[in-house]
Parts: structure tokens; C-alpha cells; sequence
């Protein structure tokens, strides 16, 4: 992709490359310490497990060509890609081409171990000097082939003037090569080609463990990049139909989607019917019947039958690519626990030097071999390679978040995790959030024919959730083709008015339906009257959302209290509030006095999880702690959410809120075990007690043990969420 094309494809100007050198904490801190100092970049952020870069360029920007060619000064060359594209991930040539290199490694050591067992059983003189001869011409092209991964890596990081944490590796590896050369030239008994070898051997099975396992731990991603369609069939209004790219698909397209295929994009069914697999969405394999008029995500799998679909929107505003860049920015809040260890990462590689360099001093000074001090000095630099801490965060983060995905919560910001670790109280929206949201009838009035006529034609002309409510009790079609509205206005806040068989009528606020009644009625909920006429009053309810008991019983547990903050009347604030079992309510509130209870609370020390789904709680969600919204909220209101799920049902923010503490203690965990692996070896190594074999040994298998543990997020603990409602079902 041309570089000004990849700026102006998209109107965020958020442009994604593709950076595969990207190997440790030390490249992320380059990287983003380059970017962000130049003049035609905002914002710059790089992801080290997708090994991905997202800059967003400042208007003035013409191109990315100069920041392009910043990023290839510092030894990273990137390609512009599209963020929602996971194939150029998921293609494993790096894997295939690290797994080749482990295979020439091994080979080469066995050889030169079997040479190198001749002259420990005591070959001298010539033949001593001839094994020595053919283990070098083993191990150099050995070493050359199989060890480029780590001198083209550090040769990059030394061209710009840095280092990265393949520098002291490939110094370790050259250096044992080079005095096994010397040794071998001169005649000398001091030559480790074997040593050299299974060092680049280990190293090496280390290196492709650790990718093998951050594949494991982006599978979530991968997963999705799977179920990405390439074509779809378009038809044509003539009814001709034709192949075309997913990205030439724009809104009104038509699609035919046949048995087998996966929608493409997010599409609204125009004739057809079918059954779905949306286990993308609710998580849950049982088919979802779907026909006309049903709207259904990209990524679904069509089972049954053949559907004509109209597309929604592009590719790249479809529910498949919001959930993989919500996924890929994983990585990319910069939290506590992140921000330690980046700076712990980019401090380190100076210091292992210096270390080196003391410890071969210190050995000179002692022994006054220099080849002893070689020894031990190659030994701290391959030990003391932070590898471990550098992935202390960002693989725990990334397992989190495939977690969350495939229980049907997306996370939109990385950082969002450790600040839901720490919360101390939730509040609740009402309306939307813990309720369904869609008022129902608690107690009907007694009414004559001409008002429940009246009342029905009134209710059917109105968008209001109690109008719909009242006209799903009433409508039926004899009624509706009687006493047909005149003049009907609806007036937003108060309901709706029209005349109805000469008689002006009025559905809505009982307050402004007592302007024309003949007396206020007692009661709560929406009044009817006609001019002059007796009010009737329609009590309402709404029924609480899916697992909503379960969900504050479950966080009451974690010792999270929670409170309602409403919008509503007090009322029906108090009745949730004594149904849940909550602690405090409060009513009537804007969307200011929403923001004050929480700068209150925040005052206190308190940090509040907001969950809510309405406009009103936009500027909330985004003020509070942290936010949950569920995936039926408003866009403002999904926007300002920290974290979106997908189910119908409130279980799902426990479950969040679970994770995100094991996610918490899994990356003290890892620091834990970053600590202790250098606390023990570091001193091992420099007292001499650590072969450079031994030291690779070790340092692979403390970056394979924090991924592992950081794998442990993926088991599954005793399920929370209870399935999720469909969005459209038809009978069967």
C-alpha cells in the first residue's frame, strides 16, 4: 500500500504498519521514542506481540513517507497494512524459518559434540588439532546460518546507535566462535566450538518456544483474521450475479450468501431464510433461525439456506473489524505494571554490558587468564537478557483479551484491565443497563370500547417505549381500521395528541394529559384522556436484564457495593434498588449530577466501575474509573466505554472484573518470576558457576515460563455468563 494511499484510506488518519523487527521492550520504547518526537506525528504506539505500529499523523502530514524512512534510520522497516487485516500475522514464515534454523542448529551440534567427546577422552598433538579443524568448519557456517536472527537483529539496534536485547546474545555467540578460532589457529586446548554451537542450538529452541507461544497467546486475534470473508457475490438489480472483493462492498450492496459461507459484512436480510451459527457473538454454537428484515454481524457462518442480504456498512466498519481493533489495542494502554517495564527493558541491555565488562575485568584481575574471564563474561551476557520482563505485561494483557473475546466482552483499551483490577464500587445505570429497557404493563385501567380505540390508534402512531408497550397489549386490526387519528402530534417529553372521532385525545405525561382531562388520577406511569374526560393511568414495569441478581450477588462477593444512578423516577429507582438488593439509589439524575456523584466518590478515594447504556450516561462512562457498556447501548455510549459486551446478560461484568484481578496477580507473577530468575542467575553467572550452555538454557526457559503462566488466563473457570439473547429469531 503507497504510503499517501494508506493516509488518507481512512478518516481517523490512524495508520497501521506492519513492523516485524520488533522483538523486545527495548524496540517498543525505540520506536515510540522516535515517533513521537517528530513534528508530523500525534500519537504513536507499538505493539510488540501483533508487531504492529499505530501512528496517527498530525494534519499537517502529506504522507508517511518521512516517518517511513525514520522508523528504517532505526532499523525497523514497516509496510502500511490494514489495521483490520490479522492474515499478514497470521502467515508463520518467521515460525517455519526459526524452526529450519533449530534443525541445522541441532544437527551441527551433534557433530561437533561427537568430535569435541574424542578430545576430552584424550586426543592430543595432531589429532587433537584436526578435530579442532573440522569443528571449526562445522560450526562456522553453522553459527553463521543459524544465528543470523540474532546478528541481523543486533547489527540493526548497534547501525543506530542503540542496543536491543539481541546484542549481548550475538556478542556471546561471536565472541565464543571467534576465541575458538584463535584458540585453534595458534594450536591452543581451549576451544568450545561445541559450547558455541549448543548455545546458538538453545538459544535458538528458545526463541521459536517463545514465538510458538505468543501465537498461542494472539490465537484470539488469528482466530478472528480465520473467519474474515475475501469475496462475496453481488447481485446485480438485472438479477445477474458477479464476484467482487470484500473491499469493494459499499452500503446498499446487495449480497447473496450462500449455505456454508460466512457473512461478509454487517447486513440487514432481504429475502431468504436461514439458520445461523453467531457464536462469534453470544459465544453459544446453537443456530439462530434468521429472515427477512434481520440484521446479523460479519464473521456469521450461514448454515441452512441461501439469503439475499443488503450491506449495512464497509468492511472496515463491520462488527469483525470493530472486534479486531479492539483486540489490537490490547497492548497498547500504558498502565503501571507497562510503563515499569518498559523502563526496566530499556535501562537493561546498558547495564548488562557494563556488567560483562566488570565481570571480565574482575575475572582478569583475579585469574589473569583472559580466556577464563572470555568465559564467564559470555555467561553474564547471555543470562541477563530481560526477555522475561519485557513480556511480563504485554502476553498477560494479550491472553486477557483473547479471554474476554471469546466470552463475549470486547476491550477497547489495554489499560483498562489493570484500572477494573482495582476498583472498590460499581454503579448502575437503571433503564437499559439493569433493566431490559422495554417498559410492560403492571396494572391495566378499566376502559370503554371508544377509549381502548382511542388509546390503541394513539399508542400505534408513537416511537415512545411505553407507547409500544401500551399498543402490543391493544392493536388489532378491526381496531386499528376504526376511529382513525386526525392532526396526531407527537410532542417529544410529553406524548402524543391527535382527534379522534371529533374528540381531541391525549396519551403521554399525566401532568400534560390533566391540561385537557376533567381530574388528575392517582397512580404512576403514562395517562390517557379525551377532552373534558376522566384520566386513565397505565402502571408500568420493566423487567430486570438476563443474570442482573446474579451479577450484583456475584460482585457483592468480591466485596465491590453498589449504588444506582438514574435517571428515572424515584419510584421505580426504589423498586430495582429493593429487588438487587443494592445498597444505595439515587433518582432523578442529569447526566452533570451522574458526573458529580462520581468526582465525589473519586474524592472519597473510591474508584467506581460505571456501567451504562443511554446517551445520558455518555459523558459518565467516560468520566468514571473504568466503564462497561452492553453491546445494545447507544454509539456514544459504546465510544465511551472502556469495555463493550456482547451478551444480554449483566453476568458478563463480573466476569470481567474476575479476570481482570487474575489478569492482575498473573503479571505480579510474572514480575515475580522476571526477579527471581535474574536474583539467582545474575549471581551465578558472575561467580563463574553459569557455562554459556547452561546460561542459554536458563534464559530461554524464564521467557517460556512467564508466557506459559500468563497462558493460564485461557482455563476456563466455572462459567458466569448464561447464554445471550439473539438479536433477530423467527419461528421455525
Amino acid at each position: 500500500m503507497p504510503a499517501s494511499a494508506a493516509l488518507h484510506s481512512t478518516g481517523s488518519r490512524t495508520v497501521t504498519l506492519s513492523a516485524p523487527t520488533i522483538r523486545c521492550g527495548g524496540c517498543v520504547a525505540a520506536i515510540e521514542r522516535a515517533l513521537v518526537s517528530r513534528p508530523d506525528v500525534d500519537r504513536a504506539r507499538a505493539n510488540l506481540t501483533l508487531r504492529r505500529i499505530s501512528v496517527t499523523p498530525s494534519p499537517a502530514a502529506a504522507d508517511l513517507s518521512g516517518i517511513l524512512a525514520a522508523l528504517d534510520r532505526i532499523g525497523h522497516p514497516t509496510t502500511p497494512i490494514d489495521a483490520a487485516d490479522l492474515f499478514v500475522e497470521a502467515g508463520d514464515r518467521t515460525g517455519q524459518a526459526l524452526l529450519r534454523a533449530v534443525a541445522v542448529a541441532g544437527f551441527g551440534a551433534m557433530n561437533v559434540m561427537l568430535l569435541s567427546v574424542a578430545v576430552w577422552s584424550g586426543a592430543t598433538g595432531a589429532t587433537r588439532d584436526s578435530f579442532h579443524l573440522i569443528s571449526g568448519l562445522i560450526a562456522v557456517p553453522i553459527v553463521a546460518y543459524a544465528g543470523r536472527f540474532f546478528f541481523v537483529s543486533a547489527w540493526r539496534a548497534l547501525r543506530r546507535g542503540g542496543v536491543n536485547m539481541d546484542v549481548p546474545i550475538a556478542l556471546a555467540i561471536a565472541l565464543a566462535t571467534t576465541l575458538s578460532l584463535y584458540e585453534t589457529a595458534r594450536g591452543g586446548d581451549q576451544v568450545f566450538f561445541d559450547a558455541a554451537v549448543t548455545l546458538t542450538f538453545f538459544l535458538l529452541i528458545g526463541r521459536w518456544l517463545d514465538h510458538r507461544m505468543r501465537d498461542r497467546a494472539r490465537s484470539a486475534m488469528t482466530g478472528l483474521a480465520r473467519l474474515a470473508v475475501r469475496e462475496a457475490v453481488e447481485v446485480a438489480p438485472s438479477g445477474a450475479t458477479r464476484a467482487v472483493t470484500v473491499d469493494a462492498i459499499v452500503a446498499g450492496m446487495v449480497l447473496r450468501i450462500a449455505p456454508g459461507e460466512r457473512i461478509p459484512v454487517d447486513v440487514r436480510i432481504l429475502a431468504g431464510a436461514s439458520d445461523l451459527d453467531r457464536s462469534l457473538v453470544t459465544g453459544e454454537s446453537r443456530p439462530v433461525s434468521v429472515g427477512a428484515g434481520c440484521e446479523v454481524e460479519a464473521g456469521a457462518l450461514n448454515l441452512t439456506g441461501p439469503v439475499d442480504a443488503v450491506a449495512l456498512r464497509p468492511v472496515s466498519d463491520s462488527f469483525l473489524a470493530q472486534m479486531m481493533a479492539m483486540l489490537a489495542t490490547a497492548e497498547e494502554g500504558r498502565g503501571r505494571y507497562v510503563r515499569i517495564a518498559d523502563r526496566a527493558a530499556r535501562l537493561y541491555a546498558p547495564l548488562i554490558h557494563l556488567l560483562a565488562l566488570a565481570t571480565f575485568i574482575g575475572w582478569m584481575a583475579v585469574t589473569g587468564d583472559w580466556q577464563v574471564a572470555a568465559f564467564v563474561a559470555i555467561s553474564v551476557l547471555i543470562v541477563t537478557c530481560p526477555c522475561a520482563l519485557a513480556l511480563a505485561v504485554p502476553v498477560a494483557h494479550v491472553v486477557a483479551a483473547g479471554r474476554l473475546m471469546a466470552d463475549g466482552i470486547l476491550m477497547k483499551d489495554g489499560s483498562a484491565l489493570e484500572r477494573l483490577a482495582h476498583i472498590d464500587r460499581v454503579a448502575w445505570d437503571k433503564t437499559g443497563t439493569l433493566t431490559t429497557g422495554e417498559p410492560t404493563i403492571r396494572a391495566w385501567p378499566d376502559m370503554d370500547a371508544a377509549s381502548r380505540r382511542a388509546v390503541t390508534s394513539l399508542a400505534a402512531r408513537s416511537a415512545h417505549p411505553a407507547a409500544r408497550a401500551i399498543a402490543r397489549r391493544l392493536v388489532a386490526p378491526a381496531m386499528m381500521s376504526a376511529d382513525v387519528p386526525m392532526d396526531v402530534v407527537e410532542r417529544p417529553g410529553f406524548g402524543v395528541e391527535g382527534v379522534i372521532a371529533g374528540q381531541r385525545a391525549r396519551l403521554g405525561r399525566a401532568v400534560w394529559v390533566g391540561e385537557i382531562a376533567a381530574d388528575m388520577a392517582t397512580g404512576d406511569g403514562p395517562a390517557f384522556a379525551f377532552d373534558g374526560g376522566a384520566m386513565l393511568r397505565f402502571a408500568l414495569d420493566e423487567d430486570l436484564r438476563d443474570g442482573a441478581a446474579d451479577a450484583v450477588a456475584t460482585l457483592a462477593g468480591m466485596n465491590l457495593a453498589g449504588e444506582i444512578l438514574s435517571g428515572d423516577a424515584a419510584p421505580a429507582v426504589e423498586r430495582v434498588r429493593r429487588l438487587l438488593g443494592l445498597g444505595g439509589a439515587q433518582s432523578g439524575m442529569k447526566p452533570a449530577d451522574k458526573i458529580a456523584r462520581l468526582d465525589d466518590l473519586r474524592a472519597q478515594g473510591i474508584r467506581v466501575l460505571m456501567v451504562g447504556d443511554g446517551l445520558n450516561d455518555t459523558a459518565a462512562l467516560a468520566a468514571a474509573h473504568v466503564s462497561m457498556a452492553p453491546a445494545t447501548a447507544s454509539d456514544a455510549g459504546r465510544a465511551a466505554a472502556d469495555l463493550v459486551f456482547l451478551r444480554d446478560d449483566l453476568r458478563a461484568v463480573p466476569q470481567a472484573v474476575g479476570l481482570a484481578r487474575r489478569t492482575g496477580r498473573i503479571v505480579r507473577q510474572n514480575f515475580g518470576l522476571a526477579i527471581l530468575y535474574n536474583s539467582i542467575a545474575v549471581p551465578l553467572a558472575v561467580a563463574g558457576l553459569v557455562t554459556p550452555l547452561i546460561a542459554a538454557i536458563a534464559m530461554s526457559a524464564s521467557s517460556v515460563a512467564v508466557v506459559a503462566n500468563s497462558l493460564r488466563l485461557n482455563r476456563r473457570r466455572a462459567p458466569i455468563a448464561a447464554p445471550g439473547a439473539v438479536l433477530c429469531e423467527v419461528p421455525a
